[in-house]
């Protein structure tokens, strides 16, 4: 075991005395050593409970003959990040969440790994981590919250964002937003539709690593406890089968994933989260493979916020296993996964219960799944859009470019009634370098969602959106304004034009023009990074390769 380094051999007393001081055993010391990476905080509603869910993985490690030694890493929480500069913090802590783990674990030499996730970050940071380690490691989503219910319908906190826009076209009273704020939230969880949090959830059950069900399942439930003693059993199995991530999380389960997030409409974030991991493995993950398999997987899900069902529905349908059933067809099922049985094994007893919330292949949503890729003079190395939920009459659309260097001034010109229906709304020198820090977006896209112009306006930029964005949102423009990308010439007036079934976006400037202006453009300096921003700025790449650090 790789823990013998340090527990092993005459010349390792000084580090067995060290452990004992823990209050091991001599017995515990001949066992397997496993980190237990928790990410709970009394901060952030998703991970507000994982103390809960740890203390039955460690009871799982212990029954099964292991030792657990838990340590904590960070979480932030997007929705309480939203808005304002805590923001530009979010995407970089992904990659120290990684660097964390990967420190704990090879300072110490760690023979096995759970890490304990829930949120946007977190649950790709963790994955991270445990594909550059590369040893035997299983992970336990904490799970969703439930929905809050106001005049009979499901809601969020999305329902919230959104809320502030009715309040300012004057469709709802100051009273009746702070009745849904009230309610909007009511239990602990990731928020309870197809955001970022649950999609990385689901797609990291549909890489094989996590246990069946384990996404789904509510973060109030004591299934959930069940998963993570199970989880906590499994890992010390794996340790002696020496089932690494290298094994499961191949180019084949990539593919699974991406095909899964298709059938959900999940969140576009995806496209940054999922070649991050890849890269730590040595595997590339093209932004065209994303736009390939969503041409021929269908849409099967209609999941909040484009859709009517939350996390809720979908587990009690049947969950990750019931949706794979549905598209064994299309998947790899001879991909290894955590419960050291192959993707067809583990599904083989899985139900469709509700084929109104996951629908057949030969019943689907839309022929096409949730997201697409445009490329154009505006994105010449492409951008994303979520088109789950998605009006047909915003599949093709051409406007005049309202442009904004900044989130802030284009939230203040929506609140001031300056955006209007036929507006192409660009937000700039938000991406990666340029935010920095790739902030989301959901409180421009709520208020105009909120203020009834989701069908009637685009939103563009190089920044990036919240799961829980709908409509003509357009984000990952790459290359970024920062780099002198072509949205960086864009000027107010210019018509751009979108179609999204021919994968198109461009500003109807010629290329001349185009590459004149661009030869003028002194990028941005709106913001002077310090402490970690500087780092992150020196080192992260652009969107279109997943905003990884070389």
């Amino acid at each position: 075991m790789r823990s013998d380094i340090i527990k092993k051999g005459f010349q390792k007393a000084p580090q067995r005395a060290l452990l004992k001081a823990l209050g091991l055993t001599n017995k515990e010391l001949d066992k397997p050593f496993i980190g237990v990476a928790n990410s709970f905080t009394s901060l952030v509603p998703g991970h507000f409970h994982l103390n809960m869910v740890v203390d039955r993985v460690k009871n799982g490690i212990f029954a099964a003959g292991g030792v657990p030694f838990e340590f904590n890493t960070i979480a932030v929480c997007d929705g309480l990040a939203m808005g304002h500069e805590g923001m530009r913090y979010s995407l970089p802590s992904r990659d120290l969440i990684a660097d964390s783990i990967e420190i704990m674990v090879q300072a110490h030499q760690l023979d096995g790994l759970v890490l304990i996730s829930n949120c946007d970050k977190i649950t790709p940071g963790m994955l991270m981590a445990a594909a550059r380690l590369n040893i035997p490691s299983i992970v336990v989503t904490g799970g969703p919250m439930i929905s809050g219910i106001y005049k009979g319908e499901k809601i969020g906190v999305i329902s919230v964002f959104e809320a502030l826009g009715k309040v300012k076209s004057g469709e709802m009273s100051l009273d009746e937003l702070n009745e849904v704020e009230e309610v909007a939230c009511p239990t602990c969880g990731s928020c309870n539709g197809m955001f970022t949090a649950n999609t990385m959830a689901c797609l990291t059950e549909a890489l094989g690593m996590s246990l069946p069900y384990c996404s789904t399942t509510p973060a109030i439930s004591s299934v959930k406890l069940r998963i993570a003693e199970k989880s906590g059993e499994r890992i010390v199995q794996m340790i002696y089968e020496d089932l690494k991530p290298s094994h499961i999380m191949t180019k084949e389960a990539f593919e699974n994933a991406i095909i899964i997030d298709s059938a959900l409409g999940g969140s576009t974030n995806t496209v940054l989260h999922l070649p991050a991991i890849a890269k730590e493995l040595g595997l590339t993950i093209e932004l065209s493979l994303f736009d390939e398999i969503n041409k021929k997987t269908p849409q099967l899900c209609s999941m909040m916020p484009g859709g009517s069902h939350d996390m809720e529905d979908l587990d009690k349908a049947g969950g990750i296993p019931a949706l794979m059933l549905e598209l064994k067809e299309k998947l790899h099922l001879q991909t290894k996964t955590v419960t050291g049985k192959t993707l067809i094994e583990n599904i083989k007893l899985a139900r469709n219960m509700n084929k109104l919330v996951i629908h057949s292949i030969s019943n689907p949503v839309s022929s096409e799944g949730g997201i697409a890729i445009l490329w154009g003079n505006l994105a010449p190395k492409g951008c994303v859009i979520k088109t789950a939920g998605l009006s047909k009459k915003t599949l093709t659309f051409k406007g005049e470019a309202k442009v904004f260097n900044s989130e802030e001034e284009c939230v203040k010109a929506i609140f001031n009634s300056e955006i209007k229906g036929g507006d192409a709304i660009i937000i700039r020198y938000e991406g990666p370098k340029g935010g920095p820090g790739m902030k989301e977006m959901l409180a421009p896209t709520s208020a105009i969602s909120g203020m009834g112009l989701g069908e009637s306006v685009a939103l563009i930029t190089d920044g990036r959106f919240s799961g829980g964005t709908r409509g003509l949102c357009i984000g990952h423009v790459s290359p970024e304004a920062a780099e002198k990308g072509p949205i960086a010439a864009v000027e107010n007036g210019d018509l751009i034009k979108i179609d999204v079934i021919k994968r198109v976006i461009e500003v109807e400037v010629t290329a001349e023009e185009l590459t004149s202006r661009l030869e003028k453009v002194k990028p941005l300096e709106k913001y002077i990074p310090k402490g970690c921003l500087k780092k992150y700025v020196k080192l992260v790449s652009s969107a279109d390769t997943g905003a990884v650090l070389d």
